[in-house]
């Protein structure tokens, strides 16, 4: 569902993909040989936000041009190493608590935003 940006959107779901992929690592710590892994939407993010371009067909020359931004993958990376000689997971778990709290920081500061431009959308609607 496109309410806003497509690139509010993309990262929103970056964002919620990375909380699940962190919750998985953090159940799996004990679990021998399993890998970490993370999700990268900053550089997705990044590309997006730079190839945003407005293509799209206009009836009328007056109008303004528009379109959508090209939705980039988001990608869920395993790290490729075990860290311990005993072949057990890689998954630190103060890390993974510290990233989570982050991304949970991260989504938040993006809903805030969402609900503050629907805010406005909705005076405007009002006419107020």
């Amino acid at each position: 569902m496109m309410v806003l940006s497509p690139i509010m959107e993309l990262a929103l779901d970056a964002a919620a993909l990375r909380q699940r992929v962190l919750a998985d690592n953090i159940a799996n710590a004990e679990t021998p040989y399993f890998r970490r892994s993370d999700v990268r939407f900053a550089d997705v993010l990044t590309e997006a936000v730079r190839r945003h371009t407005f293509v799209g067909k206009r009836t009328d020359p007056r109008h303004l041009p528009i379109g959508e931004v090209s939705h980039p993958r988001i990608q869920v990376v395993q790290e490729g190493r075990l860290t311990n000689s005993n072949a057990q997971s890689n998954v630190d778990l103060d890390y993974e608590m510290a990233a989570m709290a982050q991304n949970a920081l991260w989504y938040q500061a993006l809903v805030q935003q969402t609900s503050k431009a629907l805010e406005k959308y909705a005076r405007v609607l009002e006419g107020r």
